[in-house]
């Protein structure tokens, strides 16, 4: 097979990473070829705090990943998130020296590299520039102002920023791993992309992504992202409550929370017990289910209160922005028994658990289809469409070169032969070359 039709994510989570080997089958579905995962041991709260370890755990769950595909992995394409991830509004315009002509590519990469001048806080960067929507000479809510004539071309973006050296340490670890960096993307993006519908997202949904480390927002409206946001806390807080609340080591509360943990109180009955191997030599300890429960309520309940918070900054209460398709959870934590229910009941809004097999091929593995996988399956895809972009874009250049050598058309033909249209870079596109920039001179 083709080197250049797989393609390759790396979610480098708080407390796994996870690489998944993925291609196009002849559906257009992503088809997983291979999954590596490996205990994330350098990574707290979503950014890199040990370069080494990392690298070590990168380079684990890319070698199994291999064994099972057994295809080299060269090219990945990471997700990046963690606490030090905001997102704010800010709305730009550019007058344009000629109305005669209609507003093109050109014009609105103007306005988007506009927004990049922005200041940001030191050791800030700006990661994603969406437009949410455009207007042209003041008329507003226009989705596409490409081909329109107008001589002030304004939109509201909405402005994702990070801190520079957290995305450096993450390409750092790459290219130390042996591997290329493919492309950069946001984590709530990507696994909204695997998780969620296209009618979904016209709707107005907010995807929730309950990660190890961090719980990732993404907010969608009129098939555009309106809000996203990262909150600092995740399933591992949870663990660490039922440790302090409980006394009993890391390992044993995760598997307590795992086994017989419950987000919803009054579904245990009193006299459920279990009993915990007492460390060498000491009595066993025993723990009612009830009071479990209660632990791992109180700290879930604080974190679907921070996400509801962040909701409601998007502006969900208003009547045209309301979230109709409610609430899907994915990620380790959406696995936690009656979440649903408790989300349900804090929020008020309609909610389901998201498993990322949206664009997966019919016959995949029960395994990937969980939404531990959400983020790998939804930066694979990312990959893949990166890939067709480029051969697109090769495509084009080609029938540019072969259509010069044709012959020069002259002055009545140019109107007719407009060359092909270029995609826009994304913006994620620049920040991989820079940091790849940064990465080979920093050598």
């Amino acid at each position: 097979m083709e080197n250049n039709k797989i393609s390759v994510g790396l979610d480098i989570g708080t407390t796994k990473i996870v690489a998944m080997i993925g291609r196009k089958n002849e559906y257009g579905k992503a088809e997983i070829l291979g999954i590596g995962k490996s205990k994330s041991l350098g990574v707290h709260r979503g950014v890199v705090n040990n370069i080494t370890q990392t690298i070590q755990s990168i380079q684990q769950a890319v070698q199994e990943a291999e064994a099972e595909s057994g295809l080299k992995i060269e090219d990945v394409t990471v997700g990046i998130a963690g606490q030090h991830i905001r997102s704010l509004q800010h709305s730009d315009y550019i007058t344009r020296a000629n109305s005669e002509l209609v507003i093109d590519e050109e014009d609105i990469d103007r306005l988007i590299n506009q927004v990049h001048k922005l200041v940001m806080l030191p050791g800030e960067e700006i990661i994603h520039v969406l437009p949410q929507e455009y207007k042209v000479d003041g008329q507003a809510e226009i989705k596409e102002p490409i081909g329109m004539y107008g001589g002030r071309l304004e939109a509201n973006f909405h402005v994702v920023v990070g801190q520079v050296s957290s995305i450096r340490n993450i390409g750092r670890c790459v290219k130390s791993s042996g591997l290329e960096l493919e492309g950069i993307t946001l984590e709530p993006l990507a696994s909204a992309n695997a998780v969620l519908s296209q009618e979904e997202k016209e709707a107005g949904v907010a995807l929730i992504d309950i990660g190890g480390g961090t719980t990732d927002l993404a907010v969608f409206k009129d098939g555009i992202i309106r809000h996203t946001a990262v909150i600092p806390f995740g399933g591992n807080v949870i663990t660490e409550d039922i440790k302090e609340g409980c006394s009993i080591i890391e390992k044993q509360a995760e598997l307590l929370k795992i086994k017989f943990g419950s987000a919803w109180p009054g579904e245990n009955k009193d006299n459920e017990i279990v009993s915990i191997p007492g460390l060498r030599g000491r009595e066993p300890k025993e723990i009612t289910l009830k009071n479990l429960s209660k632990i791992i309520h109180a700290r879930v309940v604080e974190i679907i209160e921070q996400v509801y918070v962040e909701i409601k900054n998007y502006g969900h209460e208003e009547q045209k922005k309301k979230l109709i398709a409610g609430i899907v959870l994915t990620g380790g934590g959406a696995q936690l028994k009656h979440l649903k229910q408790l989300v349900e009941y804090i929020t008020g809004m309609d909610t389901r658990i998201g498993y990322p097999n949206e664009h997966l091929a019919g016959d995949s593995d029960e395994e990937v289809a969980s939404p531990l996988f959400a983020t790998a399956v939804g930066l694979v895809m990312d990959g893949l469409k990166r890939q067709e972009r480029k051969r697109i874009e090769k495509a084009a250049e080609e029938e540019l070169q072969n259509e010069t050598i044709v012959e020069e058309p002259t002055d009545q033909d140019e109107e007719i032969a407009a060359p092909p249209k270029k995609e826009r870079k994304s913006f994620l596109d620049k920040l991989t070359e820079r940091v790849k920039d940064f990465l080979d001179n920093a050598e």
